[in-house]
């Protein structure tokens, strides 16, 4: 029995072995086929060295101007093709508009009439100052408040706290009114909403 045992572990190491060596004959080869593939490479672009070192100046200069050519003419080809898709737009047709006539509304802003009535808030403002506390508490009867604005500066006239336009103070009728001398620019006026 141990005789048999001998021979099957013999016979085991024996198929390791060929296994072994078959595996090695085939990495050998790769390993060959890979020498023989960069040989070969290498003998190619030595012979295209050679080659273009036979060349003469004028035959390296007709190669470069038939490969100019060559890229012009797909150059030319891809201009062509951009063109004739942009031919195959469809043809625009011009617009039908109606002829308009005048509105029969009267008024000077007839489409305006549904804001007409919404009432404004417009205060006109001779000047401003800034106080502390202390000296708001001292004034009395009588106290002179000073204010930035010179005396004929123009006042400020504001519609529900935005400035609108300057004007000048008026008596009519014994009460104090405001004529107005200068309105404010619409790109002011939006400078100042944004601010």
């Amino acid at each position: 029995m141990a005789e048999e045992t001998k021979e099957g572990l013999e016979e085991i190491k024996e198929e390791e072995k060929s296994q072994e060596t078959a595996e090695n004959s085939e990495t050998g080869k790769t390993t060959e086929t890979l020498e023989k593939a960069k040989e070969s490479k290498e003998l190619e672009e030595s012979q295209e060295s050679e080659e273009s070192e036979k060349m003469s100046p004028d035959d390296l200069m007709t190669m470069w101007e038939e490969a100019l050519k060559e890229a012009q003419t797909s150059e030319t080809q891809k201009q062509e093709s951009s063109k004739e898709s942009q031919k195959e737009t469809p043809p625009s047709q011009p617009a039908k508009l109606e002829e308009l006539s005048p509105s029969q509304k009267t008024g000077v802003y007839p489409e305006l009439e549904f804001i007409l009535d919404i009432p404004l808030e417009i205060s006109a403002e001779i000047g401003r100052t800034k106080m502390f506390i202390r000296d708001l508490l001292k004034l009395n009867q009588g106290s002179v408040i000073e204010l930035e604005k010179f005396a004929g500066e123009p006042i400020e006239i504001y519609v529900n706290g935005k400035l609108m336009a300057k004007g000048e103070v008026v008596i009519v009728n014994d009460k104090f009114g405001v004529r107005i001398t200068e309105i404010i620019s619409a790109q002011e006026r939006v400078k100042k909403l944004g601010s």
